[in-house]
């Protein structure tokens, strides 16, 4: 009787063994969920290149393109689906649409990117005017407002940046030429008072220049202050082209992206775009107690220069 019992016992064990097998053998493998994410659309609006993930209210790095071949065919299947649709942003507002047209997870330079068809409502993207693209959904409307500052405001605006060039010990003279990649006026709270986002540059030499970022806001008395500025000086010797017009020409000068509040907190973050020989650098600026500080830094790698 007891081994009757333990035969019986033993052969329930392993059907429910079985069974259970079975089932887990079964199991579907989860599928990735692709995360909320924002796109710098670059190259006139032909192509777009990951900026960061959006993650609970924050940002974080994604897959760059320096990654190994099968993250970069997991992203491209999660985001770069041919006609894969995404909002274009322009002026930190919807500003059209953006579609993929197609992309290459072994491309020798651009493993992370795609090319892209822009139906914009009033961007034109080309050159130093970019935009941002995104799969988030915003629970506020930006101010739409992206605009070339007035006479006035840009008279003002260079006297501020001739200013702190001198402080940063660059000659009058040179001061007096100046030059620009962009500035541009964006309202980040839609409180209809434009901050001004401007990258500057200044020959110092025949073979050197100046170059300073900034954002700028209005203060009480209704007069643009820098509230956030990066001064670099550059000199040919460490241009990795050997060339000084290199900098002339954007490699190295921080320049607007657009706004967007991805933390849908009311006020739009700033993000840029510098380009370098190897690849390119995002930074995202978030504005705390009247100031702009880097809330972001991120880079993607394209190839070997």
């Amino acid at each position: 009787m007891n081994i009757c019992r333990f035969l019986v016992s033993a052969t329930v064990v392993i059907c429910f063994s079985f069974v259970t097998a079975s089932a887990q053998k079964a199991r579907p493998k989860p599928v990735s969920k692709a995360k909320p994410i924002i796109f710098a659309v670059i190259s006139d609006g032909k192509m777009v290149e990951p900026v960061a993930y959006i993650d609970n209210g924050k940002l974080t790095e994604p897959v760059s393109g320096g990654e190994e071949p099968a993250k970069l065919s997991l992203f491209h299947k999660n985001y770069y689906k041919t006609n894969a649709p995404y909002r274009l942003i322009f002026g930190g507002a919807d500003a059209g649409n953006l579609t993929v047209k197609s992309s290459d997870p072994k491309s020798d330079c651009s493993s992370n990117m795609a090319y892209v068809t822009v139906a914009a409502v009033k961007a034109k993207l080309k050159g130093n005017v970019m935009a941002l693209a995104t799969n988030a959904v915003s629970v506020k409307k930006g101010s739409g407002l992206r605009r070339l500052p007035s006479s006035a405001e840009r008279a003002e605006i260079e006297a501020l940046v001739r200013s702190e060039l001198i402080k940063q010990k660059v000659a009058s003279s040179a001061t007096k030429s100046l030059k620009y990649h962009n500035l541009t006026a964006v309202d980040v709270d839609s409180d209809s008072s434009p901050e001004m986002v401007g990258s500057f540059w200044v020959e110092t030499g025949p073979t050197s220049r100046a170059l300073l970022f900034f954002i700028a806001a209005k203060g009480p008395d209704s007069k643009y202050t820098l509230s956030h500025s990066e001064f670099q000086n550059i000199e040919q010797k460490d241009v990795m082209s050997g060339e000084i017009s290199s900098i002339d020409e954007g490699v190295g000068n921080e320049r607007l992206l657009d706004v967007f509040d991805f933390d849908n907190d009311g006020v739009a973050e700033i993000f840029t775009y510098t380009q370098s020989f190897e690849g390119a650098g995002f930074n995202v600026y978030r504005r705390e107690s009247g100031k702009w500080i880097v809330n972001f830094e991120g880079s993607n790698y394209h190839c070997a220069y």
